[in-house]
C-alpha cells in the first residue's frame, strides 16, 4: 500500500491563492486599487492611512480593511474619518488570509470606491505568505525599530512593492544607517520603491501620495 504525503502548508497556502484570485477579479471588477500594508506591531500602519485619508480625500473614493488580534480601536479610528471600514478580529492568527478578505469584501460599498486599504496584522513573520487579492504590498519599517530589519525579516522585504521608511522625523535621535537600510532592501528587491517618510511631520509623504495616486488612476485606465 502506498502511503499518501499531504504537505499541509502547501495545501492551505494553494487554497489561499485561489480564493486571493477571486478576490482580486471581484476588486477589479470595480476598478479598485487594493493595497495590502504590512509591518511590525507600532510602525505607523494606522497612521499613514489615516494620513493619506486626509490628504487624498477629495482626490479618491476610499475604504479601509482593518485587521487586528483584538479590538476595534483602529477601525473606529477610520470610522470617525467617514470612511467605510470593516474590522477583521482574528483571535490570535498572526497574518490575514483570502478567507477572511472575502467576508470583508461583503461589508464594504464596492461600487463607491477607488482605493482599498488592507492593514494586515503586526507581524514580520507570515503575512507576506499569504496572498489577499491585493494589486500592490507595502511595508512599513520605522527608525525606532533599527536599520538591521531587512536582515532578519528579508522575505517581508523582498515581497514588497514598496517600503516606507517611516518615523524619519526621529533620525537625530536615533542610531539608524539610512544609506545600510537602503542598500540591504534594494540589494533584497531591486525593482523596490523606497520612501522616507513621517506620518507625524508630514515630511516625504508627497512622493508617497503622488505614487499613490498615480496608481489609482492607472488602474482606473485599465
Amino acid at each position: 500500500m502506498t502511503v499518501k504525503v499531504i504537505t499541509v502548508g502547501e495545501d492551505i497556502l494553494g487554497a489561499n491563492e485561489e480564493k486571493a484570485k477571486a478576490n482580486k477579479s471581484r476588486l477589479d471588477g470595480y476598478g479598485i486599487l487594493t493595497i495590502n500594508i504590512m509591518s511590525s506591531p507600532g510602525a505607523g500602519k494606522t497612521s499613514l492611512i489615516m494620513s493619506t485619508i486626509k490628504s487624498l480625500k477629495e482626490k479618491a473614493r476610499m475604504a479601509v480593511i482593518e485587521g487586528d488580534v483584538a479590538s476595534s480601536m483602529d477601525a473606529d479610528k477610520i470610522n470617525e474619518m467617514g470612511i467605510p471600514v470593516v474590522q477583521i478580529n482574528t483571535a490570535g492568527g498572526c497574518h490575514l488570509d483570502a478567507n477572511m478578505v472575502e467576508s470583508a469584501l461583503n461589508g464594504l460599498p464596492l461600487e463607491k470606491a477607488d482605493l482599498l486599504f488592507i492593514e494586515n496584522v503586526g507581524n514580520l513573520i507570515c503575512p507576506n505568505a499569504f496572498l489577499l487579492g491585493e494589486d500592490k504590498r507595502v511595508m512599513i519599517s520605522s527608525m525606532p525599530e533599527g536599520d538591521d530589519k531587512p536582515y532578519k525579516y528579508p522575505a517581508m522585504f523582498a515581497d514588497s512593492d514598496v517600503v516606507l521608511l517611516n518615523k524619519i522625523d526621529l533620525q537625530p535621535h536615533l542610531d539608524f544607517n539610512v544609506d545600510g537600510f537602503k542598500k540591504t532592501v534594494t540589494g533584497l528587491n531591486p525593482d523596490v520603491i523606497l520612501f522616507p517618510v513621517s506620518c507625524k511631520t508630514g515630511e516625504g509623504m508627497e512622493a508617497w501620495l503622488d505614487w499613490l495616486e498615480s496608481a489609482v488612476k492607472g488602474k482606473k485606465k485599465r
